[in-house]
């Protein structure tokens, strides 16, 4: 089998994540061979355990590199630079990372991949649309509240669905190697402008609630949260949102040539669904 030649299978990490699961869909509809990376897969990929790293990376012929939890964890830049390393050495040279906009310990990990000898696909994305309907904040949407440690910052979020018609299209056309695209929505928003959306869209009054810090993490370790969670969830909250990205980029556009989708279309599909009914749980 020749891995360049499209019969070899394109390895999707986390191909069961928010975005990976995504992606998978439209390398399978566009008749790409696909192999999906998670543990459950059948041929397991766990981050934590890299004896099962080279078994998996065997014979593709490119990768999206979807890292669980964040790349803002300690230790993420080292274990995505150590399986790098490991598909280097199995031949695997076509890489696509998805990374974080406004994180300092993601952009390292850009820099490793771009000097590792890679083949290499930046895809760097703000916060995600489907962070309000397939995490926990879903849950506080359906109490009628949604409180965080987030003032009237404002954040360009993007739909999951764009990023992955861009890592579907980066993956298999070699015109976007060497390229990193920054992805954002079309529009900045605060929190509590995309909860007023979600509330227009559903017809219910949800309204929206800063807190302080401090409250917020009493909050997750009542509800026993990890600590390593809890810390990763403030970082994001009240380091890399404090403004540093409110502006919008052009990223989707230079993909894939059309500009990005806007938030209330989202909240409004996503409402039709019932993620938003009261009393429906979401798994986080």
């Amino acid at each position: 089998m020749n891995r360049y030649d499209g019969t070899a299978p394109i390895l999707v990490l986390g191909g069961t994540g928010k975005t990976g699961q995504r992606v998978v869909k439209r390398l399978i509809e566009q008749g790409q061979p696909v192999r999906i990376g998670s543990r459950e897969a059948a041929l397991p990929f766990d981050w934590d355990a890299p004896e099962t790293w080279s078994p998996v990376v065997e014979g593709a012929r490119a990768i999206y590199i979807a890292y669980h939890p964040d790349l803002a964890v300690p230790g993420a830049l080292e274990t995505v630079g150590a399986f790098v390393e490991t598909a280097l050495k199995s031949g695997v040279r076509r890489m696509v990372l998805l990374s974080g906009r406004g994180e300092e310990e993601a952009e390292q990990t850009e820099k490793m991949l771009m000097g590792s000898g890679a083949d290499w696909t930046i895809v760097r994305a703000s916060w995600f649309f489907q962070n309000f309907s397939e995490t926990f904040l879903a849950d506080a949407i359906n109490t009628g509240e949604v409180a965080l440690p987030i003032g009237d910052v404002k954040e360009p979020f993007i739909d999951v669905e764009d990023i992955a018609d861009v890592a579907a299209a980066v993956l298999t056309d070699p015109a976007h190697i060497g390229k990193l695209y920054e992805v954002t929505g079309p529009e900045l928003l605060s929190f509590s402008e995309a909860v007023a959306s979600i509330a227009e869209a559903t017809g219910r009054p949800i309204r929206y609630r800063q807190i302080p810090a401090a409250d917020y993490r009493a909050a997750m370790e009542q509800a026993g949260v990890p600590q390593d969670m809890i810390s990763l969830v403030l970082y994001l909250f009240t380091t890399v949102l404090d403004g540093r990205n409110a502006n919008v980029t052009d990223g989707v556009d230079q993909a894939l040539g059309r500009p990005p989708r806007r938030f209330a279309d989202y909240a409004r599909r996503a409402a039709k669904t019932g993620v938003w009914s009261a009393g429906t749980p979401v798994a986080v």
